[in-house]
């Protein structure tokens, strides 16, 4: 059968294409990490030394996340030492971050919103990003709301979310915030500061939703929520449902520096 040039072209073509693509394979050489025990773990967690239910939504609970992260607890790193923004932790901290980052991790997290007071000075002596508090997305929630406007905060303790705290998270508007805390509401301080153990969601979720609508009504001028605490995600959507506003937690920034560190590779057509 005789074939036409224009046909003969199109098979030397594709022949050419199939000769690129075979040689276009590059060999994928991977070296071992000294004391690695496992991988793909992208998001490291610094976890205090505390003992609560960690239900989904929790920073705590790996099903809260849609990819795989690594814990790793900081031992003595108490809720009392935590509130108290104890500098003497911070040894104990480092040594822990150090581990995650030989396990490969690729940013470092926390689950309390009161380890900011160490952000600094951990990010200056790691060589991955560091993000320990949930407090560090208040400047770029403040961009996106307009000088006139303000950030609503719900804290554990508002006794402790102090200047010194927020000034470490890069806070240089403090006007611009209004604080709530859930110090005194019975159900939250008995699961997260008094740690009995024992977690009723439906009725630490009515505090959290009462303490955001007070919040709200009081001051006419919030924009959007922060929940400083890891224990409080898990009741963010009703908040969002109670107020009708953007609310910001530790799953946004952890979500947000995941897509910066592990990038998505696009596929589609135009």
């Amino acid at each position: 059968m005789k074939h036409s040039p224009i046909f003969r072209a199109n098979c030397l073509l594709k022949a050419n294409v199939k000769y690129q693509e075979k040689s276009s394979v590059t060999t994928m050489i991977h070296h071992a990490r000294q004391g690695q025990i496992s991988a793909g773990e992208a998001i490291g967690i610094l976890l205090l030394d505390t003992c609560v239910p960690f239900i989904p939504g929790d920073v705590a609970n790996a099903t809260t996340y849609s990819f795989p992260v690594r814990f790793q607890k900081v031992e003595g790193f108490t809720v009392a030492r935590a509130l108290d923004k104890d500098p003497t932790v911070f040894d104990d901290l480092l040594i822990a971050a150090k581990f995650l980052v030989r396990q490969g991790v690729r940013a470092i997290t926390g689950d309390c919103g009161f380890m900011g007071i160490h952000q600094r000075k951990l990010a200056q002596v790691l060589d991955v990003p560091v993000f320990l508090s949930s407090l560090i997305q208040l400047p770029f929630i403040s961009c996106l709301i307009g000088s006139d406007a303000k950030v609503g905060v719900i804290t554990a303790d508002s006794q402790s979310l102090n200047a010194d705290l927020l000034t470490t998270v890069g806070v240089s508007d403090e006007p611009n915030i209004v604080v709530a805390g859930l110090e005194d509401q019975p159900n939250f301080h008995r699961f997260a500061i008094e740690e009995t153990g024992v977690l009723d969601i439906k009725a630490v979720e009515a505090e959290v939703v009462s303490v955001a609508r007070q919040m709200v009504a009081e001051h006419k001028q919030v924009r959007a929520i922060l929940l400083e605490c890891s224990l409080i995600p898990p009741y963010g959507a009703a908040i969002q449902s109670a107020v009708h506003l953007p609310v910001f937690d530790y799953i946004t920034m952890i979500n947000f520096v995941f897509s910066a560190v592990v990038k998505q590779k696009y596929a589609g057509f135009i």
